[in-house]
């Protein structure tokens, strides 16, 4: 029998929600049976275990022994949320893979209405947030402008106020899974690649339980590698900032310049050369760091390690 779908769900420890995701899943399949007409033996869904410090593994282990269609893929760490995402679509076999997050902010039901929307002829479609529930005015403000901001410089269109929660033909995800780049940014990756591609608009809610695992830290970390995988507009600002304060820096000279030799103006240097050097060590400085980014990414690439190492599958 042909698997139709394939549910990939990357868990870090969430022991606290897994009871609540354990039952919407389970009534989630069954409304993809009676509205979809996908058999319980044609669906899969696939937790991908990113390194859990708590009960996760125990209790997706236990869940997966005793309930038929799920499989745990255990990774020997923590791989981070995009490459453990990579992990379990190595492993989906279905001929359409779902991507959602496990902390139920991703409304598994909702997952009915994008298979049908892709049974219109589309390879993906993608969940678009209408709201919002559960999160902190600046989270909502910083992850627009991210959107916005990479949405003008990359050469492509990549869909604003959407995650990873989305459903993929097989042929999609076996286009993601041909690029070996270690620093992912997977809805960046899809948009990348083309085909037919639609969204449609979900309420986004709140955790059911458990604190987000994106600190500002990482959501920094993530916006930057998904701004640098696909563009290369930081250095040319780099250059730009440069050549701008190369130029102030010979305007400033002309003026010195013309004080000594046609005035009797005595030239105050230590305050107006003091604030010349910070602004200039400063440019020099963000100009390394950004060009430090894009080598480290080179240095990265370049050792061919494998994205992540599992140490099971459950049930073996």
């Amino acid at each position: 029998m042909t698997l139709q779908l394939s549910i990939v769900i990357p868990i870090f420890n969430e022991e606290d929600l897994l009871p609540e995701l354990f039952s919407r899943l389970e009534r989630t399949r069954s409304l993809l049976r009676d509205r979809c007409h996908i058999l319980l033996d044609e669906q899969e869904i696939l937790f991908v275990n990113d390194g859990s410090k708590d009960k996760t593994f125990i209790l997706i282990r236990e869940f997966c022994s005793t309930h038929k269609g799920y499989r745990l893929i255990n990774l020997s760490r923590n791989f981070g949320h995009q490459l453990a995402i990579s992990a379990g679509m190595n492993y989906a076999t279905g001929e359409f893979i779902v991507i959602m997050d496990g902390d139920l902010q991703d409304p598994p039901e909702f997952i009915v209405e994008l298979y049908l929307k892709c049974n219109e002829g589309f390879d993906v479609v993608y969940a678009t947030r209408d709201k919002r529930e559960g999160e902190s005015i600046f989270k909502r403000m910083t992850a627009s402008a991210f959107y916005r901001l990479i949405k003008s410089l990359v050469s492509f269109d990549i869909p604003m106020d959407t995650g990873d929660f989305r459903i993929m033909s097989k042929r999609m995800v076996a286009h993601i899974c041909s690029m070996p780049e270690s620093h992912r940014f997977i809805r960046g990756m899809v948009s990348w690649v083309g085909f037919a591609q639609t969204g449609i608009s979900y309420h986004r809610d709140k955790r059911y339980a458990g604190t987000t695992k994106f600190s500002l830290r990482k959501m920094m970390r993530f916006a930057f590698d998904g701004i640098t995988s696909f563009s290369a507009l930081p250095l040319k600002f780099a250059s730009y900032l440069g050549f701008i304060m190369a130029f102030l820096g010979l305007v400033y000279f002309l003026y010195i310049l013309y004080l000594k030799l046609f005035t009797t103006q005595t030239i105050q240097g230590w305050s107006s050369l003091m604030l010349l050097v910070l602004i200039v060590s400063g440019v020099q400085l963000i100009t390394l760091g950004v060009i430090g980014e894009y080598v480290g990414r080179i240095y990265d690439e370049s050792k061919k390690r494998p994205l992540f190492i599992i140490e099971g599958i459950y049930p073996k």
